[in-house]
């Protein structure tokens, strides 16, 4: 779901130039691939973005040409950023007809909060004044995730063990993303389906309830058992 802001009027070169520094330093501090998304997107919006109609609508042959890529590139790039939820489609692009997206501001919001007082004081204080207060824990339903559901009945597995054997699997799969993400995560408890992990950040908790959850909710089951759901604590 959208957020309610509309970027037209009096405070709209400032709330534009808000939501691109958002953008901005939520992919520079997230992955290669964040960052690499983040990059395309803000030439995009900037270039293209019809703010008065609140819609990006620029075919795959110019965003190619913009980005330096192949239209393949083009089309990936455009289902990351769908999936990702910081693109909604607006309509569809068929019979010829050059599809529309806009922007999720609150998915934006949402993805870059952990970095906004790294921009400065001012910058947060006028994007904690646009959008409502982050969670401080996020529960995630493992059956979203790890494939079909398996139904919970009594204790499940937990201990240092079990949290290792899940780890080794990560690394085992993707050494790089196991070192930029999963590692640095802290196995809090687990008891009755309930398993509570810390992240280092609230950007590195989002980036994988967003983009890993899947693979990390595999590797929890396979280690703990069936799992009801997961919940990150600060």
């Amino acid at each position: 779901m959208t957020s309610p802001l509309r970027l037209t009027g009096p405070d709209a070169g400032v709330m534009k130039y808000d939501l691109l520094t958002a953008i901005s330093v939520a992919g520079l501090h997230g992955s290669t691939t964040m960052q690499t998304s983040m990059m395309r997107l803000t030439a995009a919006v900037t270039a293209r973005y019809n703010w008065r109609a609140d819609e990006l609508t620029v075919g795959q042959r110019d965003l190619a040409r913009m980005w330096s890529v192949n239209e393949r590139t083009v089309k990936r790039e455009i289902k990351r950023l769908l999936e990702g939820d910081v693109l909604i489609c607006k309509r569809a692009g068929v019979r010829g007809r050059v599809a529309a997206y806009q922007l999720n501001y609150a998915q934006i919001a949402k993805i870059s909060e952990p970095c906004w007082g790294l921009v400065g004081p001012d910058f947060d204080a006028r994007m904690r004044a646009r959008h409502a207060a982050v969670p401080t824990a996020s529960v995630v339903k493992l059956s979203d995730y790890a494939g079909e559901t398996r139904m919970h009945s009594g204790a499940t597995p937990s201990g240092p063990l079990a949290w290792q054997r899940a780890m080794q699997s990560l690394c085992a799969q993707n050494p790089d993303q196991f070192r930029a993400w999963f590692a640095p995560l802290t196995h809090v408890n687990c008891a009755h389906g309930v398993l509570h992990l810390r992240a280092p950040s609230r950007f590195a908790q989002r980036y994988i309830e967003t983009h890993l959850m899947r693979d990390l909710a595999t590797a929890l089951e396979d280690a703990f058992g069936p799992l009801e759901r997961i919940e990150f604590v600060q």
